[in-house]
């Protein structure tokens, strides 16, 4: 018997580990020696973070929860690996699988390693190139002992070739987090304040901003929303608002008419949002992929990305983080000129079936 440590702490790995956890239980039913022990970190914990995504999604109640709570990057780093390394000696298992780019990856992969277990790293190889993003760290010090990579595109096995990564050690799959949006997609639930907000289909911006470059000094975040509310032709802007933000918002004192805040949304909420929007604005990295696969113009506020497949193939395009840049794109997107894009290979809704298909040929179960 095969046990997998399934290891999830925040919000984009919830999506991510989701049909995982399908794909083995469908395995174990056929009477496959393997099982699986969910391990939430606790990273996120409130319930909009956390809670609603493991009811909507139909992940099970976690095994374990660490319950790590907040803190700063190495507190939670080292919360993680302590409680983690603790449940090890206690009860270990034979595979680690981390997904995604968060500290509970990182925290979680170093811990395994450490006490000789094997790590599989799903969304292995992306890198932005920015190493000022906590989670670039984190991709680079997760793949640099990872055993089995569980790659979304070929710019990320390139990326693993480059950096010496054996061939038979790399598993083009695909991207589980697609898998989970082609899954959920007919149970997408409009948000309770559509009527309040006067929204209707292609007519109304979707907003989400949270990297610390964009909002933590105030003089930029009111750049930004001061260029994106004057050239969005007087459409709504529904703009779920990241605790981080929060804080920022706050302390602007701003007001525009058409911009609506919110609490984070649910997935079923939020996806439904984004589906039926006339464009998404953001400086995350899995919307893009998201945005892509439905065919929603994506304007990314950032200067790199680790997902440049969603600007090669799909609906993204990166504008940087200058507010002027905003204008022009928006008259762009207004004027009929963006781009169609395409699906990036693989992103088909089974990447979880191939990973877990993986396993059992590196364990011959």
């Amino acid at each position: 018997m095969i046990r997998i440590d399934i290891i999830a702490g925040a919000r984009p790995n919830f999506m991510k580990i989701a049909p995982i956890i399908a794909a083995i239980e469908l395995e174990k039913q056929k009477g496959t020696a393997i099982d699986f022990r969910l391990i939430h970190t606790g990273q996120h914990y409130d319930q909009k973070m956390s809670g609603d995504f493991f009811e909507q999604l139909g992940i099970p109640a976690p095994h374990v929860n660490l319950e790590v709570g907040s803190g700063t990057q190495a507190e939670q780093t080292a919360k993680i690996m302590m409680g983690y390394e603790a449940l090890l000696l206690d009860s270990p298992s034979n595979l680690c699988l981390v997904v995604g780019d968060v500290t509970s990856t990182m925290a979680c992969a170093i811990a395994a390693k450490k006490l000789n277990i094997d790590v599989a790293h799903v969304e292995a190889g992306i890198r932005s190139g920015d190493r000022s993003m906590p989670e670039e760290i984190n991709r680079m010090v997760t793949d640099s002992i990872t055993d089995y990579f569980f790659t979304t595109s070929e710019v990320a096995n390139t990326n693993l070739k480059n950096a010496g990564v054996a061939d038979s050690s790399v598993f083009f799959v695909g991207n589980t987090m697609i898998d989970t949006l082609l899954k959920q997609m007919p149970n997408f639930k409009q948000p309770d304040f559509w009527e309040e907000a006067k929204l209707t289909a292609q007519n109304y911006f979707v907003l989400t901003l949270h990297r610390p470059s964009n909002v933590d000094a105030d003089t930029q975040l009111q750049q930004l929303l001061s260029e994106i509310m004057q050239h969005t032709q007087g459409h709504k802007v529904v703009f779920p608002v990241h605790p981080r933000t929060a804080k920022m918002l706050a302390q602007l004192n701003m007001n525009f008419e058409n911009l609506f805040l919110t609490e984070p949304m649910s997935y079923l909420a939020f996806n439904y949002l984004v589906k039926h929007t006339k464009a998404v604005i953001t400086d995350s990295g899995g919307i893009t992929e998201e945005t892509t696969v439905m065919q929603i113009p994506c304007i990314t506020l950032r200067s790199s990305t680790e997902r440049p497949e969603t600007c090669s193939i799909g609906t993204n395009e990166l504008i940087g983080t200058d507010p002027v840049a905003i204008k022009p794109t928006l008259e762009k997107l207004f004027a009929g000129n963006w781009k169609k894009g395409g699906i990036p290979p693989l992103w088909d809704g089974h990447t979880a079936e191939r990973i877990v298909a993986a396993i059992k040929s590196i364990y011959a179960i």
